[in-house]
């Protein structure tokens, strides 16, 4: 949040907590980023209202950790940053400060790591409304507190009305993988199977329905979710993970493309396995998309022996994040660096890299 502390809450002893500031303007103003009072209002009110916690509280350019603590945790540290842009900025299932923060969070826990800081960067067009922000800064702390994280850094930047859509964030993790875990993309080996952790694409059709292009009967949520806990089961119950990734933009088959290039093997997947919601599928065919291309926020794509397999589904099922988990295939020889997907109608197509965006402003 970058404001510098009172003189009081920099001497030596019991840290004095000062007063905290209040906006008493309804939306933001270029003031709010000016570095004077207005923005340390600001950050007291809507920021550190909802985000308080120690390494936060005092308001240095850094938040400070014990490297004992880190190292009794794991032997390596994992380290990710992304920015969210979505459109619009709330929609079923979510917003853009819960996205944010599920976001950051699973983008370390697919790497083995236990996530543990993030950081908030707010990028704010002038004039945006102060209570729609409180409800974001919120929704960020109800998602870290549910993932177990904590927000402890940060900053705020306003630009002048029309330079940005309304709201940017960027979100930073940190997080500690233990001694014995080795996922990466190029461990993917010819006899492993693969497995989602559930329906697909919910979060593309989520976020098309919220700009108003489908009327669906039964609006489909957004399957925005930390999965740090579901992923903390799968290795509980399996010794050896190849390949993890959350499957956002670009969908599996992004993700499975990247898993194939990286280890130089084939990947083969069975149309009639995809856990598909009905609706999803319905206006993938009316509007002519791809739900292997369609974004999620809370899915991923697994890769490990099968002798593995069933107690990764078990444990994936097992967990609320889980219950609709599938295998949908397998990984080859060959081609090499390719996607085929057995069609329902017995035939093969490659599934390619996506070319484009089916759906812009996603995440």
């Amino acid at each position: 949040m970058n404001a510098p502390l009172p003189k009081s809450a920099e001497r030596p002893g019991a840290p004095v907590r000062p007063r905290r500031g209040k906006v008493h303007v309804p939306t933001v103003t270029l003031a709010h980023g000016s570095g004077g009072k207005a923005m340390r209002d600001l950050i007291d009110d809507v920021f550190l209202g909802a985000f308080d916690n120690a390494a936060l509280a005092p308001l240095e350019d850094q938040a400070r950790f014990d490297l004992a603590a880190l190292q009794a945790a794991g032997d390596r540290l994992a380290f990710t940053t992304d920015s969210y842009v979505v459109d619009p900025l709330v929609f079923p299932g979510g917003d853009i400060g819960k996205l944010a923060v599920c976001g950051t969070v699973n983008d370390l826990a697919v790497g083995g790591a236990r996530p543990l800081y993030l950081s908030c960067g707010m990028i704010i067009e002038e004039g945006f409304p102060v209570d729609d922000l409180r409800r974001i800064a919120a929704s960020m702390r109800a998602a870290a507190d549910a993932a177990g994280v904590a927000i402890v850094t940060g900053d705020t930047k306003v630009v002048h009305k029309g330079a940005a859509d309304k709201l940017f964030i960027n979100t930073a993790g940190v997080g500690v993988i233990r001694e014995g875990i080795e996922i990466a993309a190029q461990r993917a080996t010819p006899g492993d199977l693969i497995l989602v952790n559930g329906l697909l694409g919910d979060h593309g059709a989520a976020i098309l329905d919220a700009r108003g292009d489908l009327a669906l009967d039964s609006p489909i949520e957004s399957d925005c979710a930390p999965l740090n806990g579901l992923i903390e089961a799968i290795l509980a119950a399996c010794k050896d993970v190849h390949c993890l990734r959350d499957a956002t933009r670009g969908g599996i088959a992004t993700v499975l493309n990247e898993f194939a290039q990286s280890a130089g093997v084939g990947m083969e997947v069975d149309e009639t396995a995809l856990p598909l919601r009905e609706a999803v599928k319905g206006f993938c065919e009316i509007l002519g998309l791809d739900p292997l291309y369609l974004a999620n926020e809370g899915k991923l794509v697994l890769v490990l022996p099968e002798a593995e397999a069933q107690a990764a589904l078990a444990a994936m099922q097992a967990h609320p994040d889980g219950r609709q988990a599938a295998v949908i295939g397998r990984v080859t020889e060959a081609p090499e660096g390719t996607v085929v997907m057995n069609t329902l109608f017995g035939g093969q197509r490659v599934v390619d890299m996506l070319v484009g965006e089916q759906l812009p402003r996603i995440c």
